[in-house]
């Protein structure tokens, strides 16, 4: 599914535009984005949990030339699933 059909299906459940739809989805989105670069985590409770993680720098190899390089430090966004969540 892609962002355009999740938000068409959020307007359907809660009885608002397409247009709506994507702006709620939108917001959403943008809100989750500006809480995670502030480095605070976003917890759904029977969802899941997004938080950032910071990556140390380390040895790698390039794999094309097997020269050896230096990863730098940096973040990712990690997710935990909720154990309430049992999608099979």
């Amino acid at each position: 599914m892609i962002k355009s059909e999740f938000a068409t299906k959020i307007a359907e459940k809660t009885e608002l535009t397409k247009a709506k739809g994507a702006e709620v989805v939108e917001a959403m989105l943008s809100t989750l984005i500006e809480t995670l670069k502030a480095g605070e985590e976003v917890n759904f409770l029977g969802f899941g949990k997004f938080e950032v993680q910071t990556v140390k720098a380390r040895q790698s190899r390039n794999p094309r030339t097997g020269e050896k390089i230096m990863v730098p430090e940096h973040k990712r966004v990690r997710f935990k699933v909720s154990k309430k969540l049992e999608v099979w």
